[in-house]
């Protein structure tokens, strides 16, 4: 399973573009050991950068906290710039700013020239993540050495879930269940 990361993960590197057009994502499930609290029992939905960086949000740590124009329920992206919002969006056609191809037609930015928009739009195609996770260059593939996570083909209905509890509790027994039958 780990080599299948590093082939994912290298083989998007070698296609992204500061605006990825080619989708690269994957869902990394906290495994229960992992004892960090920015993602202990975690589902994140990551992509790598352009510099190889991996990149993603947090999909089942919903806030409190509504963003002050829409009412939208924020959720916690992950520990790196909380003070930033950032979108995970669907979309027909790539946004001319720069935003990250997770999925077909689905888009992950930090950039205000995509946020806007969706923000007037208010069509319930979008979820909004103050900060997100991040890792350097070969640290996400010095975690998966140390057994840290599982990995699970990423899909937009799981990213766009409106119910997010037991989401986690659900993709680990899934992904043990996957390691299980191998």
């Amino acid at each position: 399973m780990r080599w299948f990361l590093l082939v994912v993960l290298v083989s998007a590197s070698a296609m992204a573009q500061p605006q990825a057009e080619s989708p690269n994502a994957i869902l990394l499930i906290a495994k229960p050991e992992l004892l960090d609290p920015n993602f202990r029992e975690t589902v994140v939905l990551v992509t790598q950068a352009v510099d190889a960086s991996t990149v993603g949000v947090i999909l089942n740590r919903p806030t409190a906290a509504k963003h002050s124009q829409t009412g939208e329920t924020l959720y916690f992206g992950g520990p790196v710039m909380r003070e930033v919002i950032v979108a995970l969006f669907r979309a027909e056609r790539a946004p001319d700013a720069s935003a990250f191809a997770v999925l077909k037609g689905v888009y992950l930015t930090m950039h205000p020239q995509n946020i806007e928009p969706l923000l007037e739009q208010r069509t319930g195609n979008y979820r909004l993540y103050s900060g997100f996770s991040g890792w350097a260059p070969g640290q996400l593939e010095n975690e998966m050495q140390r057994d840290g996570w599982y990995l699970l083909p990423a899909s937009a209905e799981l990213v766009f879930r409106k119910d997010t509890a037991g989401m986690w509790q659900e993709l680990a027994r899934k992904a043990r269940a996957r390691v299980a039958l191998r």
